[in-house]
């Protein structure tokens, strides 16, 4: 199969393309290098992924990602460097390539940053992904599975989360965003016959997370006796999911569509184990041997106080079945860590 996957050099999407290849399916990424964060770790990323191990010489951004697209081209995988906001490029990516599914992982992230820039989330992750869908629509490309978000739960008082639970009352831009791209991919499904699958994925963590988040973050500072920023008194808490359950959900999900058609389904992807931050940081202190220094700080806007995924949908629908608890999710992740 051909699969093109937006965001194929992002932390989930590097993971997803190098089990695919695996499998021996074709993979298609498009991804534009956001400056989001260093353009250098989705390299390794897509390093990583192919299953390139040979030295890499930096230089600049675009030498860089162009010296990448040459040494990644194979039979069954290619490189666009393009931006899903430009539709020109990404025509010409669906009329040069036979694509069986679309799995759309790229988006602007983060709950934070949207709510300093939220008509850029609004430009990326509502227009982009609407470019995607026009696309599938002209080109009769009818499988589509969409990365949405746990964040769409807002400050939900009812725990766990199922998918049947009223989410219209967002608290951040970038939940806002996610929340309409499940509606808008209803109508696209409604009109054009595109089965689709909404997956709400909840905290995920693991090798190649982007180095902002908490965990990473957490990690590399303690590492460096540095001080961490802690907001709140701890008791925030997550769904933490690491990297090859929610994996193993997207696969799971992609076999789900294929053999099955009029299908429009939103699923929630977590690990249905609820950790808070101060058992967080005490997990990871725990495993690295090492103490953490605090920089105590105010709750930030946009924060949502607990997420806790229900995944007896996933179970039933797509035989879903996470199995990395936190404190091994955490040696993992500091394995890789270290050896980095």
């Amino acid at each position: 199969m051909n699969y093109l996957v937006t965001g194929g050099s992002g932390f989930i999407g590097s993971h997803l393309t190098e089990q695919l290849l695996k499998k021996g399916h074709s993979v298609i990424n498009v991804d534009n290098f956001d400056d989001f964060y260093n353009y250098q770790v989705k390299i390794q990323n897509t390093l990583e992924a192919i299953q390139y191990f040979s030295d890499f010489d930096y230089s600049d951004k675009e030498r860089d990602i162009n010296q990448l697209i040459s040494i990644s081209q194979s039979a069954h995988y290619r490189l666009y460097y393009r931006d899903i906001r430009d539709k020109n490029g990404l025509t010409e990516i669906f009329k040069n390539n036979q694509i069986d599914a679309v799995i759309h992982l790229a988006a602007l992230a983060g709950v934070r940053p949207s709510i300093e820039r939220p008509l850029d989330y609004e430009e990326v992750n509502i227009k982009g992904t609407m470019n995607l869908w026009e696309l599938c629509r002209d080109f009769n490309v009818t499988k589509f599975i969409c990365a949405s978000s746990s964040s769409v739960y807002g400050n939900n008082e009812k725990v766990p989360f199922a998918e049947t639970d009223n989410v219209d009352h967002p608290i951040s831009p970038y939940a806002a965003t996610k929340r309409c791209g499940e509606i808008l991919g209803h109508v696209y499904h409604n009109l054009y016959q595109i089965d689709m699958i909404q997956l709400r994925f909840f905290t995920v963590y693991g090798p190649r997370q982007r180095p902002d988040l908490a965990i990473h973050k957490f990690i590399r500072l303690i590492s460096e006796n540095q001080e961490i920023p802690f907001y709140g008194n701890g008791t925030t808490a997550r769904d933490y999911t690491y990297i090859d359950d929610i994996i193993d959900g997207i696969l799971k999900s992609i076999r789900y569509l294929e053999n099955n058609s009029g299908i429009y389904e939103i699923i929630n992807l977590g690990e249905s184990e609820v950790v808070n931050l101060n058992e967080m940081l005490a997990t990871i202190e725990g495993v690295l041997g090492k103490s953490a220094i605090r920089k105590n700080l105010p709750m930030q806007p946009g924060d949502v106080l607990k997420t806790n995924a229900d995944i007896t949908k996933a179970r039933t629908l797509i035989g879903y079945k996470p199995d990395t608890n936190f404190q091994n999710g955490i040696k993992k992740f500091v394995e890789w860590f270290l050896r980095k």
